[in-house]
């Protein structure tokens, strides 16, 4: 099945012509799903803090007995580094 058909355009590549630093994140999360975890990392090297990311930002939503601010923006700033690294190994 071609999974390609179902993925959301990339909003900022089709107005400006040039990739966001969140190109190939689709692509390298139906990777992971289909068990290809070294293709996805080459797709979009930060999948893996990304994905560690979202689930801080999910306990910070749905478990207030404890604060999870320091976590979320520690690993937001690691998530930004891996973003913008893989966008500069990418195209650079």
């Amino acid at each position: 099945m071609n999974l390609e058909k179902f993925m959301l355009p990339c909003l900022f590549k089709t107005l400006f012509g040039i990739e966001c630093l969140g190109c190939g994140f689709q692509r390298a999360l139906f990777l992971l799903f289909q068990g290809e975890f070294s293709a996805a990392f080459q797709m979009y090297p930060a999948l893996y803090s990304t994905l560690i990311f979202l689930g801080f930002v999910g306990l910070y939503f749905l478990d207030k007995s404890k604060n999870y601010s320091r976590l979320l923006w520690i690993s937001g700033i690691i998530n930004a580094v891996f973003m913008v690294g893989g966008y500069w190994y990418k195209h650079f």
